[in-house]
């Protein structure tokens, strides 16, 4: 229990405290009779006035000096007051605080009053033991021998001090290795020393802290259970393993204030309730050497901090002599800011002297011309206290550093301040003529001297003495912002005055904070971003503590993700003498706890296990005692081999009763002196992966043996897929409490047609967090965290209750909060400087709607994500009213992956790409289907038709024709050659039409139409440049009715001269001679994805041989030379890469050349198609066509042409190619 120590506010009756004048140089100062324990402060109005304090600075010191401000949440320095003259307000102090001194600030008053206040404080007495040591003295105590050691050992105590090193305590224990505990510039280290002697090195174990030399107390204790240490400085606390030679160590000397290196330095200053295992060192210390007191004498250095951009300190120069002195010492986090300027006497110019990239810079102006330029120093942004001295003497002008760095400069004129010394900035007045071109200084400064007498800042504040604005006197209020770092997985902190900022780059996370994983967690969420097969990086609980691992995704119709161990290859063993059994361990590529998380997440694992043998027995069925085992993922030994269950001891051949010999459950079980094998394959998820292996019985004449390990694979996730659907807006999920205190990410992917509703909402007293569509176009993510209501919206310009999956991304953290959906530019809304920074939230997370069964969400709600954790959505569905688990329906989203005219087909846990119309193939029907061709080789696809039809029975086969009557052709085809003349394509019909694409003798591209048997072809040029350049082309032709268009990087329209249809029939003509002398030639070269309609003969041809009505002649094999190695448009556009890894790694593109690449990759060669060029097969395919209707002859027309694809075949060299009466040409 408390009481109020202290009555500044008696509420029964009249009084308070107002000063004469209200302004924010006020403050109201309380010395209690001794050091106090303050646990809360409470607050009132004057009585029976207008005058209260809105809000207000609360301060502690021991002294009354060097005041140390209050920060709530360490990051809060002002208290919110009254808004009254009679209400109460109390605050409960987080931590206590132990001061004599209590100090009040008012900041804000009411405007129609004056400051006018009473205060009551609330605490109890504290009562310690204080050593305070001089630099040379330190204390010994001696545990008692006799006491039995116990497993726990604890130090602990409090401690101050102005200089930034020295050693607090010595501990050493009977072997001669000592622990350290070192205060080294500002930071606490805690060493290890083995060994006796100066010569022992010191090993650093951990640091913590910051800024610990500000003459504060600060609490340190270091707790010892075994080997295990949690080491804490204020309220901070790191934990770590000593090394096992401590593990069971006895302490037998414990020197507070005594350092044993000559080349370290001895503590200066106090100590207060020093305790070891719960003895009071002071008290029973055996020796006090040196000047030790028992009391805490500090010297009183009065420090002064500009904390705004408004701050200075303006002080009179009164000297006259010829020299110049002014020097102080200074510490700040910023790179830049005016640290002194002041113009010179006789209008000889302006000084200034500021920090420029952590350096002192010096300048002296005079008409705008630099007079004199010098700089000293460096990294002067430490937050560590740095002297600084300018010295004038003779001429001679010297800027000193630390009492080391020292630059001078000569100057031909004198050098003295004029009548002011402006420190820090310069007033915003138009009178000043103080001038400050740089950025202001934002820090602390402290023993201020001007020719060596030193300032007396205290009369400063009360305004007796010089002039300043915006100061905290008596006191430095810097922040470390890094310590801790909020920069979280390995983020690199950085600061400034005011703010703190993360590096994130290599550590696989991004953020203001390094919270959020940049990478996926599953192949099965690269699957759905459109990504192929090849290295990705995995991060599989998201912003949790499992880092992201390079992970193999061989992405086909499952997306399995592949683990690779040191030894997945066949090993064989052979007799060894001396060597009963042979033992195999395994390492994974990836960490214990990500393989864990994986094989949880994941739908089904498996694991190869194989075993060859000759005369070597496996697990000795079916009664003797296995030879060989395998350990497992919790260290358990399993005696069941690859493709039986766990627990039989059998393999694969005794769970299908297959084995060689039926009495044994294993084939190596028999003894065999032939070559036998048990394999298959393990898939018990708990089991999973192989550790160790144990072979045994190969240590007999003529035993071998040989195993195999296969790595570890899975596929499914089933975070990925876990989903509800909403159907009442009353309906909702809860869950526990969402605890996101000073981090908090929400990620989840919805489907909606209504235009509005709560996605999740946790509420707190004051505090919550909500993330809801607040329109068709809108998502609104709202939090308040004492500050007040703050909102991130994200507009899209295209409505979101399409029925589609839409991916939401929230992130709240002590910087920003910022949204993003789908790929959308995201909203970043900053957090309030020095506001409150702590998430507090007490009740249920409801997803789908809220606590008021308000506003709730119809539709479905996907891979909902808290900070990496996935909420079983399906779980709770599946026992909620109004709430059904899973979502069908991804092809709407997800149907855009598959391409060239692949068709989405719908699964249970999302889509796969029918290829089957599609003359590619793949995952999404992105792969092109290739092959070499040869002269000789060729590929002919025979239609099939209904029924067997009698040439000569034309009555009857009219309407069975007609159901193959064609209206238009889509061909298309790609190429690569260096051949001309070349046939690519031919379909004929038994009436001698036909269908040819070619080469002509020059390169070009001609495509050929005879529709009637009685007229020559019409000749359509597509191409009026040489296309037999060995690159790869791409062509496609279509026709519907009587319109033809050729795309060849630009499409050409070409008229018929009939509307005509085409007729296929099974039976085939004569092919046109012209034709067969350029066939005759055969193809070199390649082509690739070849399809006519929905048919694609090649692909037909390459992979279904057996089952498609191909017939292949020649040599006909699969070959990549057709593919333009383009990258995949649905790729993630933009990546972090890990420094640390051969190859590029990112979200969207996998690593070609980690292991086993392609070796145009490795080479660098990487094509670029502007325009897809579709050329071509060398594919005779067979078909009939048939006019349905006739057209009027036109005149005929008689020309050449060098061009001319029969050229070649003329014997006579002297003639020239005739154009038949019936054959038009069209050149492009």
């Amino acid at each position: 229990d408390y009481e109020a120590f202290v009555c500044v506010l008696c509420p029964a009756g009249a009084g308070g405290w107002s000063p004469l004048d209200s302004n924010k140089y006020q403050w109201l100062e309380i010395k209690l009779e001794q050091r106090t324990e303050i646990t809360a402060i409470a607050t009132q109005g004057r009585y029976g006035s207008s005058d209260w304090v809105t809000r207000y600075f609360l301060m502690f010191s021991d002294t009354g000096h060097n005041w140390r401000p209050y920060r709530q949440e360490d990051s809060i320095g002002a208290f919110s007051g009254n808004s009254n003259a009679d209400s109460v307000v109390m605050y409960k102090l987080q931590q206590p605080v132990i001061a004599q001194y209590v100090r009040i600030l008012p900041l804000d008053w009411n405007p129609n009053g004056r400051i006018g206040l009473r205060l009551e404080a609330y605490g109890c007495q504290y009562k310690s033991d204080v050593v305070g040591f001089d630099g040379s003295a330190h204390l010994l105590f001696r545990p008692d021998p006799s006491v039995t050691p116990a497993n726990r050992d604890v130090l602990s105590m409090n401690f101050k001090t102005l200089l930034n090193s020295g050693t607090l305590v010595h501990m050493e224990e009977r072997s001669g290795h000592t622990l350290t505990l070192e205060l080294f510039r500002g930071k606490l280290l805690l060493q290890l020393r083995k060994g006796r002697g100066s010569s022992a090195d010191f090993h650093p174990l951990v640091s913590l802290g910051s800024l610990l030399d500000d003459q504060h107390w600060h609490h340190v204790s270091v707790e010892r259970v075994r080997g295990l240490v949690n080491f804490t400085v204020d309220k901070n606390t790191q934990q770590f393993q000593l090394p096992e030679s401590w593990s069971h160590s006895e302490i037998n000397e414990v020197s507070p204030g005594l350092q044993k290196s000559q080349s370290r330095r001895n503590f200066h200053g106090c100590l207060e309730n020093v305790l070891y295992n719960d003895i009071s060192v002071i008290e029973r210390a055996e020796e006090k050497q040196g000047n030790v007191s028992f009391t805490c004498t500090e010297s009183i250095d009065v420090p002064v901090t500009f904390a705004s951009p408004g701050s200075f300190l303006a002080l009179p120069w009164v000297s006259g002599g010829e020299s110049v002195s002014v020097t102080l010492q200074f510490r700040t986090w910023n790179k830049a800011g005016l640290l002194m300027t002041f113009d010179l006497q006789h209008n000889a110019g302006t000084l200034w002297l500021y920090l420029s990239e952590a350096r002192v810079r010096l300048q002296i102006h005079k008409t705008g011309r630099i007079m004199t330029d010098i700089t000293a120093g460096a990294s002067l942004n430490d937050g560590q206290w740095h002297s600084l001295e300018l010295a004038v003497r003779r001429g001679r002008l010297a800027v000193t550093l630390d009492r080391t760095d020292s630059s001078t400069a000569s100057t031909s004129f004198p050098v003295a301040p004029d009548s002011q010394l402006f420190l820090g900035g310069c007033p915003d007045t138009e009178h000043s003529s103080c001038r400050n071109p740089f950025s202001v200084f934002q820090g602390c400064m402290r023993l201020i001297r001007t020719d060596a007498a030193l300032v007396d800042l205290i009369r400063v504040q009360q305004m007796l003495f010089g002039n300043f604005s915006d100061l905290q006197m008596d006191m430095c209020g810097i922040v470390d912002r890094c310590s801790p770092s909020r920069c979280e997985h390995g983020g690199r902190c950085s600061q400034s005055w005011s703010t703190f900022h993360c590096n994130c780059s290599a550590t696989g996370y991004g953020g203001a904070t390094c919270h959020s994983s940049i990478y996926e967690a599953s192949c099965e969420a690269y699957k759905h971003k459109g990504n192929t097969s090849g290295f990705y990086y995995i991060d599989v609980d998201g912003s949790g503590p499992i880092k992201p691992q390079l992970i193999y995704c061989n992405i086909s119709d499952k997306a399995w993700m592949v683990i690779q161990h040191n030894n997945t290859e066949l090993t064989k063993l052979k007799v060894s003498s001396g060597i009963n059994q042979h033992l195999a361990h395994f390492n994974y590529s990836a960490d214990v706890e990500q393989i864990q998380a994986i094989i949880t997440q994941a739908e089904y694992c498996e694991q190869e296990l194989s075993y060859h043998c000759k005369k070597s027995r496996l697990l000795n069925t079916p009664d003797g005692a296995p030879f060989s085992w395998w350990v497992g993922q919790s260290g358990e030994a399993h005696m069941y081999w690859g493709g039986a269950v766990p627990g039989s001891q059998q393999c694969a051949c005794g769970l299908q009763e297959n084995c060689v010999h039926p009495e044994h459950f294993c084939n190596c079980d028999a003894d065999s002196k032939e070559w036998s094998n048990d394999s298959g394959l393990l898939s018990h998820k708990e089991h999973l992966p192989v550790r160790a292996l144990t072979v045994g019985d190969i240590n007999r004449s003529g035993s071998e043996a040989a195993y195999r390990v296969g790595p570890l694979q899975c596929y499914g996730d089933s975070n990925f897929w876990n989903a509800a659907y909403f159907n009442k807006e009353t309906s909702y999920l809860h869950f526990p409490t969402f605890h996101g205190e000073l981090s908090a990410d929400i990620s989840f992917l919805f489907k909606t047609s209504s235009s509005s509703g709560v996605f999740l909402e946790n509420l707190g007293i004051k505090d919550f967090i909500r993330i809801e569509l607040s329109s068709p176009t809108q998502v609104l993510f709202s939090f308040d965290v004492g500050n007040g209501p703050l909102e991130v919206k994200v507009e899209t310009p295209s409505a979101l209750n399409d029925e589609r999956w839409h991916h939401v991304r929230a992130e709240r953290n002590v910087k920003e909060a910022s949204l993003y959906v789908d790929h959308h530019p995201g909203a970043v809304q900053k957090a309030p400087a020095d506001g409150h920074i702590h998430l507090q939230l007490n009740s249920q997370l409801f997803v789908g709607g809220t606590a008021s069964r308000q506003k709730g969400f119809l539709g479905c709600i996907r891979s909902l994500k808290l900070n990496g954790k996935t909420l079983d959505l399906e779980e709770r569905a599946e026992i909620t009213p109004g709430v059904t688990p899973g979502c069908p329906g991804h092809c709407s989203s997800y149907g855009d992956l598959c391409q060239n005219h692949g068709s989405c087909v719908e699964d249970h846990s999302g889509f796969t790409c029918d290829c089957s119309l599609s003359p590619f193939t793949g995952t999404f029907c992105h792969k092109d289907v290739s092959a070499f061709f040869k002269p000789g080789t060729s590929v002919t696809y025979t239609f099939k038709e209904p029924y067997e039809l009698n040439r000569n029975v034309s009555a009857q086969s009219s309407s069975i024709y007609s159901d193959l009557t064609l209206k238009g052709e889509n061909v298309s085809l790609s190429f690569r050659t260096s051949q001309a003349p070349a046939l690519l394509l031919y379909v004929s019909s038994y009436y001698r039409e036909f269908l040819a694409v070619l080469l002509n003798r020059n390169g070009h591209l001609d495509v050929r139409y005879k529709l009637q048997h009685n007229r020559d072809a019409e000749v359509f040029r597509a191409s009026g440049r040489n296309l037999a350049n060995g690159l790869l082309h791409r062509v496609s032709v279509q026709r519907l009715a009587e319109t033809l268009s050729i795309q060849k990087q630009e499409t050409k329209t070409f008229p018929l001269n009939t509307q005509m249809h085409l007729f296929l029939s099974a039976e085939s003509g004569e092919v046109d001679p012209e034709i067969a002398r350029l066939n005759a030639l055969g193809f070199t070269g390649c082509l690739s994805v070849v399809q006519f309609n929905s048919i694609s003969p090649l692909k037909a041809a390459l992979l279904y041989p057996d089952t498609s009505p191909v017939i292949v002649t020649g040599p006909l094999s699969e070959s990549s030379c057709g593919s333009s190695l383009h990258t995949n448009p649905y790729a993630a556009e933009t990546t972090h890469s890990l420094t640390d890894h051969v190859g590029s790694v990112n979200t969207g593109e996998p690593i070609v050349n980690a292991i086993n690449s392609d070796s145009a990759l490795i080479g660098g060669v990487i094509a670029v198609v502007i325009f897809v060029s579709l050329a071509a097969l060398a594919v005779m395919a067979r078909f009939l066509y048939r006019r349905k209707e006739t057209f009027q002859p036109q005149e005929p027309k008689a020309g050449k042409t060098d061009d001319s694809p029969e050229t070649p075949f003329n014997t006579d060299p002297n003639s020239q190619s005739i154009i038949s009466d019936n054959q038009k040409e069209y050149f492009i």
